[in-house]
């Protein structure tokens, strides 16, 4: 059998709950078809790139798969069909990774010193005092003329 990595994306109105739901109904699938479904990380409710489906937000599972290629490809028509899945991908791999996935992992940025990869700007210095605003001239605006 086949390893895979699959990830969906379900609408962001649906609540927790359903969406173990779902992962339950195709870990079903998969395991009704002769495969096995090992890791399955629920990564939660996060914000998409651009609106799929008038939907800014998602929820993404990731689901660690070892089955063969048609139980992979029955869950992919049933998602095609589900209209709570925004998206699906499925991808081959040649062994499953040890351990929580990249989304898993915590990253905090603010732990690195302040110089240490902020930008192209980084050795500019503090900014020089712009002195007192108020005293600039103002344009008249066009609506008080």
């Amino acid at each position: 059998m086949a390893l895979y990595e699959h990830v969906f994306l379900a609408r962001q109105d649906i609540t927790p709950q359903q969406v173990d739901g779902l992962v339950e109904q195709y870990k079903g699938v998969i395991e009704a078809n002769g495969g096995k479904v090992g890791r399955v990380e629920n990564w939660g409710l996060k914000s998409l790139t651009y609106r799929i489906k008038k939907n800014r937000k998602a929820h993404y599972v990731l689901m660690d798969i070892d089955a063969p290629a048609p139980a992979v490809h029955e869950v992919e028509r049933q998602m095609r069909i589900n209209e709570d899945i925004l998206r699906y991908m499925t991808i081959a791999v040649d062994k499953h990774e040890e351990g929580p996935s990249a989304m898993m992992q915590k990253r905090d940025r603010d732990d690195r010193p302040r110089g240490e990869g902020r930008g192209p700007r980084d050795d500019r210095g503090p900014r020089p005092d712009r002195g007192d605003r108020d005293d600039r001239p103002r344009r008249p605006r066009e609506d008080r003329a």
